[in-house]
C-alpha cells in the first residue's frame, strides 16, 4: 500500500509543518535538502524516510523570571526531540539572542545524525533560550536556568532526554539544570544532563572532547588525501572549546597555525601563531583581539588565507556561495554545526576541497557525554586517558566506514554520512513499527 496520497511523490507528501514559514525555513531548510540528497541512496528504507523530516516533539515554553531590579521578564524556551527511535534524545541547550524554532529543529535532528553516524545509543535533541545571556547578571542566569529546567522537565530525563551544553552555556548550567530536575524529583537524577563539573558526576575529558573529535578525524581524513599533518598550515574560525583544543592538538603535531578568527577580529601570522600564547590571551580577555604577536586582518580575508586545513568552528552558515570560491584550503574540517551552507558544499565538492562534516567532525563532544552518561549510571567513573583512547577508537572506526561508503557509492562525506546514519535510524524505525 503507498504511504503518500495518490500522485503525490512519497517525498514530499508532508513535508513541511504548518508551524514553519515555507518563505523562511532557516537552518531546518538546509536540513531538509541533506535529507532529499540521501533519499536516492536508502533502498527499501526510503519509505520511512518523512519521519527524518519532521520532529517527533517540540515544546515551546514561556520561561518568565524577576529582574535584579525588581521586573519581570518573558524568555522564549524551546526542547525539540526530532528522533527517538535509537534511544533517548541527546542534545544540547543553547542560550543566544537569535535561537528560533526552525535553528532548534535542525540542530535536534543533526544530532539524530551524528548520534547515529558514531553508532551511539541515543536520538537527537536540542534545546535553547531566546536571550543574550551576556546582558544578565549571574543570579538572573541561575533563575532563568532554572525555571527553564522545570518547564521542560516533563520531556526530559536520563533515560528519555539527556541536555549538554552549548552556545553559552557551560558547566554550571548544567550544575543548575542537574539540581533543578532531582529536586523536582526528589531524588539527586546526575545522569539526567552531561557535561557537569567533576564533582557532579561528569566526565573527564568532556571539555576537550569535541575539539580532539575534530583532531582525530582531521587525522584519519589526511591520511586519505596524502595530506602530511606535521607540515600542514591551518586556519580556524572560533578559538573556544572546539577550536581552540583543535588548534593546540594540530600544534602539538607539528602543523602551523596560520590564522585565527572569533568574535573579536582575526589574527594571522604566517610564520605560524603561538597557539598557547593565544590561548592564554583568549582566556584572560574573552577573544584574540589585541594578541601582540600576530598581525591583524579584515575579517573578510580570513576566508582566502593560504592554508592546507580550514576548520571553522563558530556558528553555523559561515561558509556560503559568496566566500566558497576564496577558499584554498584542500580540506575543510567542521568544528560548528552547520556552518557550510549546500550551495556553498557544493562549491567546494566541484573545486576537489574535502569537506569533513560537522556530524562526524564534531562527534567528539556527544561520544564523550555518552561516556559521562554511563559512568553516571554505574557510578563508576574511568580515567582520563582511557576515555580519550576509547573516543579516539570509536572516531577513527566511524570515519573509517563513511569514507567506505563515499567511496563507494561516489559522494561526498557529507551524504556518506548521512547514508550511514539515516539507515540505522529508519532501520530502528522500520524494527520497531508504528504504536499502537
Amino acid at each position: 500500500m503507498s504511504n503518500s496520497p495518490a500522485g503525490f511523490p512519497a517525498t514530499s507528501a508532508h513535508a513541511l509543518p504548518s508551524y514553519l514559514n515555507p518563505e523562511h525555513l532557516g537552518p531546518w531548510g538546509i536540513y531538509l535538502q541533506q535529507v532529499d540528497r540521501v533519499t536516492p541512496y536508502l533502498g527499501s528504507l526510503s519509505r520511512w524516510v518523512e519521519t527524518l523530516k519532521r520532529p517527533k516533539r517540540a515544546l515551546i515554553v514561556d520561561v518568565p523570571i524577576e529582574l535584579d531590579n525588581g521586573t519581570m521578564a518573558h524568555f522564549e524556551g524551546y526542547r525539540v526531540q526530532h528522533n527517538t527511535s535509537r534511544g533517548p534524545g541527546k542534545g544540547g541547550v543553547r542560550f543566544h539572542q537569535d535561537v528560533t524554532l526552525s535553528e532548534v529543529m535542525a540542530l535536534s535532528a543533526w544530532m539524530s545524525v551524528k548520534n547515529a553516524a558514531v553508532n551511539l545509543p541515543f536520538g537527537g535533541a536540542k534545546g535553547g533560550i531566546r536571550v543574550d545571556p551576556k546582558t544578565l547578571s549571574r543570579g538572573e542566569l541561575e533563575r532563568l536556568t532554572r525555571r527553564y529546567t522545570s518547564e521542560i522537565g516533563i520531556i526530559i530525563g536520563p533515560t528519555k532526554d539527556i541536555p549538554a551544553p552549548d552556545v553559552n552555556t557551560n558547566e554550571q548550567i548544567m550544575a543548575w539544570m542537574m539540581d533543578t530536575y532531582s529536586m523536582n524529583e526528589g531524588a539527586t537524577v546526575s545522569g539526567v544532563v552531561t557535561g557537569k563539573p567533576i564533582a557532579l558526576g561528569g566526565s573527564l575529558g568532556r571539555r576537550e572532547g569535541t575539539g580532539r573529535g575534530v583532531f582525530t578525524v582531521g587525522q584519519e581524513a589526511a591520511q586519505h588525501i596524502g595530506l602530511d599533518i606535521s607540515k600542514a598550515r591551518i586556519a580556524v574560525q572560533g578559538f573556544g572549546n572546539v577550536g581552540g583544543i583543535a588548534a593546540k592538538l594540530f600544534a602539538q603535531t607539528g602543523a602551523t597555525v596560520v590564522a585565527v578568527q572569533d568574535h573579536g577580529g582575526t589574527v594571522y601570522q604566517a610564520a605560524g601563531l603561538d597557539v598557547p600564547a593565544l590561548l592564554r590571551h583568549v582566556g584572560e580577555h574573552g577573544s584574540v583581539k589585541g594578541f601582540a604577536s600576530a598581525e591583524v586582518l579584515p575579517d573578510a580575508q580570513f576566508w582566502g588565507v593560504d592554508c592546507d586545513i580550514l576548520i571553522p568552528a563558530a556558528l553555523e552558515q559561515q561558509i556560503t556561495a559568496a566566500n566558497a570560491h576564496q577558499i584554498r584550503a584542500r580540506m575543510v574540517i567542521e568544528g560548528a554545526n552547520g556552518p557550510t551552507t549546500p550551495e556553498a558544499d557544493d562549491i567546494l565538492h566541484e573545486r576537489g576541497i574535502l569537506v569533513v562534516p560537522d556530524v562526524i567532525a564534531n562527534a567528539g563532544g556527544v561520544t564523550v557525554s555518552y561516556f559521562e552518561w554511563v559512568q553516571d549510571f554505574s557510578s563508576f567513573f574511568w580515567s582520563e586517558d582511557e576515555i580519550n583512547a576509547r573516543l579516539v577508537r570509536i572516531m577513527q572506526e566511524a570515519f573509517a566506514g563513511i569514507w567506505q561508503v563515499a567511496q563507494e557509492h561516489k559522494v561526498s562525506l557529507r551524504t556518506a554520512t548521512f547514508i550511514v546514519a539515516c539507515q540505522r535510524i529508519l532501520h530502528a524505525r522500520e524494527m520497531r513499527g508504528l504504536y499502537p
